[in-house]
C-alpha cells in the first residue's frame, strides 16, 4: 500500500525571553509562528468506513495540533523556568496564559516539545513525519522522524 504524506498548516502567536541570552532575545518580544505538520500513512481502502480514502482527516488533525499546541500556546507568553526563581514573574497575575518550561524557549526546542506532544496523540496507524516551525518569515527549525530514528 502506498504511503502518503499529509501536511497542514497552523498559525498562532507566542511572546517569549530568552534566559540568560547575550542578545536582544533576552527581553520579552513576540513572534507570529507558521507550523507545518506533516503526518504519513497510507489511505485507508474501506467503502464502509467514512474516512475512506484518507490517510486521517484534516479535522481530526486540526484537533489535535490545536488541542495540544495552538489552544494553550497561542497568546500566550513562554518563559523558562530559570527565568522566574525569585522575580517578579513568578506571583504574576498578569499573564493569563503564563507557560513555564524546563527548557530555553527556543525554536528549536519548542519543535522538539510540540513533535513530542503530536506523537503522544496520534492514531497507532499515522506516524509523524516531520514538523516545521517558522519563528519569522525568513527563520524556522525543522525535524524529521528519519533524522531522528523513528
Amino acid at each position: 500500500m502506498a504511503k502518503i504524506r499529509v501536511t497542514k498548516e497552523f498559525n498562532f502567536e507566542i511572546a517569549h525571553a530568552l534566559w540568560n541570552y547575550d542578545g536582544p532575545c533576552a527581553n520579552i518580544h513576540g513572534h507570529s509562528y507558521r507550523m507545518f505538520v506533516t503526518v504519513i500513512g497510507s489511505p485507508i481502502m474501506d467503502d464502509n468506513n467514512p474516512k475512506n480514502g484518507m490517510v486521517i482527516d484534516f479535522g481530526d488533525l486540526k484537533r489535535i495540533i490545536n488541542g495540544q499546541i495552538v489552544d494553550p500556546m497561542d497568546h500566550a507568553i513562554v518563559l523558562n523556568s530559570k527565568a522566574i526563581v525569585g522575580s517578579e514573574f513568578s506571583n504574576n497575575q498578569m499573564f493569563k496564559k503564563q507557560h513555564l518550561v524546563n527548557y530555553q524557549p527556543t525554536c528549536e526546542n519548542m519543535v522538539v516539545d510540540f513533535v513530542e506532544r503530536i506523537q503522544k496523540n496520534l492514531p497507532n496507524h499515522i506516524k509523524l513525519h516531520s514538523l516545521k516551525l517558522h519563528e519569522t518569515a525568513t527563520s524556522f527549525a525543522e525535524w524529521y522522524a528519519e533524522d531522528n530514528h523513528q
